[in-house]
């Protein structure tokens, strides 16, 4: 996507709650009846049927849309057209800048449908589609993003591309108008060059997609030099890696936590209390209500992109989640507290589970973030003269604004409440209390205003990872209402979204529509997780279905490795280009999350098989994945667990017998990543599921007790949380010589 330039107290939260449950309901009840843009449009075109929000953002727009099917390239092929294909999401910016700008125009419209066949797709909807058309306009433009506008032939093959083209030249960019009267004229007149073009693109495109890997022996050199690329891209000044724009990098994250916990080396931590405090005091995080923007535009995380989407707060949940575990700081659970807050009242179906895709950047293609930004004059009508002396020091809100209109701020931590109370001689308590009164009646006021679109589409493999998240949550903090949404909303993915034949469907409701690998991994991880800390085992019987499903539809059984789509799911031309996701994007890669997947059904089973798989991949990527370093750190994270496994805590007593409750809550709240955890009740669980090592020795407990085991050797028997705390805490770790923790 281009760039746009750059520039707790319970009663608090309580009504910030309330007041967007009240703006919620006005969302629910019109989502599907608006456009993205909030205002009723007369329908036209063949969108008008389609279910995505940016679809039918698109229906009333003077260009004979196409949604992506057959029918589209059979008419294509009928009209000898080439076809025009935008790609775009209904939280996107700039495909609502290029759509009123463009598709909007009649006269870009009437030069597309007279010499094009126009198809537009949503990219949550289809990442298949998205996945294979970034690479081809990448490779011919060496652009990628939102919206992406491609051309091809009638049977779906890119002869030109690109992102973002306003209706004329402008900003050094050609302009639509031109571009299309350009080629639609070469299409005639060149016809043969632009099909031998697209044609040696595409099978060029298909022999890279194609190559295969030997297998390579793996080595934790792979994971050295993985860490040591990480700690190279490290922006010690503003945490995080690189430069502008900034993405959290989560993977990379929860990869130096783990390592942290085996080595317990202090520069992987630094690196972690860095990132995710600059993160979360920057204005990348919203300040106000929780919650992450997509990613920040400048290297201090102070201007967002505004979107909020669901698996950009999935992942850095857990990140906040684990370092509040690692280090015990109040600051990375206020977070942590924070997201789950604004994914509860803005991003969730709290009636009847589910978590929605995404919020919406802005309301118009004119908007500059206004929702989330504030004028100096906004800020002082709305506080009292001492808040917001307070709120000016601590938001940055003097001076010029961050954004293109220059006296709108991005509001971001910029002093500490310490610094403040010195600089006001006040007390900090004092400085505290103005600071969180002012933030809830920013909150409130902001809530009068037109709020950015929610996509209430539940998608399983975004859902996935946000019930994980909400897991883990619980087991951090106990608090009954993440858990019990969690399962809420697990259960609704169970009963509408998995098939009889244990294929889990990208979106709630349409079983019998595409499905693709993340959506798979993502909700067997989940289900992992819940059987873990429920002891549930329709959940692990239900994981283990879908992973062997996963592996007889998906796995590459002749170059290795999993593919994005089902083997076989190749009706057109595009879909022959193999994809084998690997790349975090920026969330953790589909292959690393199956690779996972299968360690820890391997650690319940003892089943060679999902081992073998496991081994299989990461051969089969470790080449590739070399040269991707922090961009693949989700991979070297299975990789380590893997050639590290963690420990295996069983549980064994009575589930009613107090001391089992409490060695049951030690396992789960005992922070060591990636543990297995297991509960083994004698009177109804079966033996057959426990390691091999543990069931010999269930005859000898005659009282609740738990072994924590590791590679097929065990730590002596706890029979008391303190005892398995820190037996957990320790067993099996070989810290690096000269390390403290």
């Amino acid at each position: 996507m281009p760039i746009r330039n750059p520039w707790s107290s319970a009663f608090a939260v309580l009504c910030a709650l309330l007041f967007f449950v009240v703006l919620k309901i006005s969302w629910s009840a019109s989502a599907f009846q608006l456009s993205a843009r909030g205002q009723v449009k007369s329908m036209s075109n063949e969108l008008r049927n389609e279910k995505s929000p940016y679809l039918q953002s698109a229906a009333h727009q003077p260009v004979n849309w196409l949604p992506w099917g057959d029918e589209a390239f059979l008419k294509a092929k009928s009209e000898d057209k080439p076809i025009l294909l935008d790609i775009g999401a209904v939280w996107c910016h700039w495909c609502h800048v290029m759509d009123g700008e463009s598709y909007e125009n009649p006269e870009v419209a009437r030069i597309i449908n007279e010499h094009f066949i126009p198809i537009k797709v949503d990219r949550d909807e289809r990442p298949d589609i998205d996945a294979r058309f970034q690479t081809a306009v990448r490779a011919i433009s060496s652009q990628g993003g939102w919206p992406l506008t491609a051309l091809l032939t009638p049977d779906g093959k890119v002869f030109y591309g690109g992102t973002y083209f306003p209706p004329d030249d402008r900003y050094g960019r050609p302009g639509l108008k031109r571009v299309l009267q350009t080629l639609s004229e070469k299409y005639r007149t060149e016809r043969a060059k632009i099909l031998e073009s697209a044609e040696e693109l595409y099978s060029n495109l298909k022999k890279t997609g194609e190559s295969s890997t030997n297998g390579t022996e793996l080595s934790e050199t792979f994971v050295d030099s993985a860490l040591s690329g990480i700690s190279n891209a490290f922006d010690i000044r503003n945490g995080g890696f690189g430069a502008s724009p900034k993405f959290p990098h989560a993977s990379a994250i929860e990869f130096l936590l783990w390592r942290y916990s085996l080595t317990g080396q202090k520069w992987m931590l630094m690196i972690v209390d860095s990132t995710l405090k600059a993160m979360a005091k920057g204005g990348v995080y919203d300040q106000l209500a929780g919650g992450f923007h997509r990613y920040s535009s400048d290297e201090r995380w102070i201007v967002p992109h505004f979107e909020k989407m669901l698996y950009d707060n999935a992942e850095p949940l857990k990140n906040y989640v684990h370092a509040y575990q690692a280090t015990g700081e109040e600051f990375f659970k206020e977070t942590a507290l924070g997201i789950i807050s604004f994914v509860n009242t803005v991003l969730s179906d709290q009636e009847h589970g589910g978590f929605y895709a995404s919020q919406d950047a802005d309301i118009s293609m004119n908007d500059d973030g206004d929702y989330f930004t504030w004028a100096r004059e906004e800020a002082e009508k709305v506080l009292s003269p001492e808040e917001f002396e307070v709120a000016s020091m601590r938001f940055h809100l003097n001076g010029a604004g961050e954004m293109h209109s220059s006296d709108r701020h991005v509001l971001y931590v910029a002093r500490d409440a310490r610094e403040i109370a010195d600089s006001l001689k006040r007390s900090e308590s004092e400085v505290r209390s103005l600071i969180q009164s002012g933030k809830l009646k920013l909150l409130k006021a902001r809530l009068q205003r037109k709020a950015p679109f929610v996509d209430p589409t539940v998608y399983a493999n975004w859902n996935g990872m946000m019930i994980s998240a909400y897991l883990e949550a619980y087991k951090a903090f106990n608090q009954d209402a993440h858990l019990e949404f969690a399962l809420k909303t697990l259960e609704r993915i169970i009963n509408e979204g998995v098939s009889p034949t244990f294929d889990v469907a990208h979106s709630v409701g349409q079983v019998s529509k595409s499905s693709y690998l993340e959506d798979q991994v993502q909700v067997s991880s989940a289900l992992l997780d819940a059987y873990e800390v429920t002891g549930t085992e329709k959940f692990f019987s239900l994981a283990e279905r879908i992973l062997g499903r996963t592996i007889e539809r998906y796995w590459d059984q002749e170059a290795r490795g999993f593919l994005d789509l089902p083997r076989g799911d190749r009706t057109m031309a595009v879909f022959e280009l193999p994809n084998k996701p690997i790349q975090d994007s920026p969330s953790s890669a589909a292959n690393a999350v199956a690779i996972l997947a299968l360690i820890r059904l391997n650690q319940f089973t003892e089943q060679d098989s999902h081992r073998s798989v496991a081994e299989k991949a990461l051969k089969y990527f470790a080449p590739i994945c070399k040269d991707y370093g922090i961009f693949a750190a989700a991979y070297f994270h299975a990789l380590d667990v893997f050639l590290n496994p963690p420990p295996h805590i069983v549980v064994i007593g009575d589930k009613n017998n107090s001391r089992t409750i409490e060695l049951r809550e030690a396992a789960l709240r005992t922070y060591r990543p990636n543990t297995v955890v297991q509960f083994y009740d004698p009177k109804v669980s079966s033996a057959a599921k426990l390691p091999s090592v543990v069931a010999s020795m269930i005859a000898s407990a005659d009282q609740p007790v738990a072994y924590v085991c590791t590679s097929f050797v065990c730590a002596p028997p706890a029979y008391d949380a303190a005892t398995l705390a820190k037996t957990l805490k320790s067993f099996g770790i070989h810290s690096t010589p000269g390390t403290e923790r």
